[in-house]
């Protein structure tokens, strides 16, 4: 558990974990591009389901704006591929089944749960520059209307 968290200008801490295909996904590979790099608690729960929907149903205008979409849970692999599967996610979802990098990112810790202190996954997203920088951190968020958030913030809506 860690209550460490980055700022705006830190170095990305990278990372190479597998993605619902079992496929190695290396963070530092995505230089030169943007990415929304998002940390949720678990697949196939409603607020995680609706959030990744969110993303999926705006891939495309990530993409053209040149953004990557990157999601990464503790889930291992194989339960990444069936939510994939089952509501059509087209980016990758990565399994930090140790906890490792959620910890770097300061997205593990303890947080509030229907008023009780849990310790698990803190729902948080992370607009990372084409130089591998932490353009802006966001911790506790909502995952009803994150992604519209998300999109204003790269200029993605009028």
């Amino acid at each position: 558990m860690t209550d460490a968290r980055l700022a705006a200008g830190d170095l990305a801490p990278d990372f190479t974990l597998p993605d619902q295909d079992g496929s190695p996904v290396t963070l530092s590979s995505l230089r030169g591009q943007k990415v929304v790099l998002y940390f949720y608690p678990a697949a196939m729960t409603p607020g995680c389901t609706t959030e990744a929907c969110d993303f999926r149903d705006s891939l495309n205008s990530f993409a053209g704006a040149g953004v990557r979409v990157v999601g990464v849970s503790k889930d291992e692999v194989p339960r990444l591929k069936e939510f994939a599967e089952r509501d059509g996610l087209n980016f990758p979802l990565l399994s930090d089944a140790d906890l490792a990098v959620q910890q770097a990112y300061g997205a593990w810790g303890e947080k509030q749960l229907y008023g009780k202190t849990v310790t698990g996954s803190i729902r948080s997203t992370f607009l990372i520059d084409e130089d591998g920088r932490i353009a802006k951190p966001m911790y506790n968020v909502k995952a009803t209307g994150h992604v519209a958030r998300i999109r204003k913030e790269l200029g993605l809506d009028d």
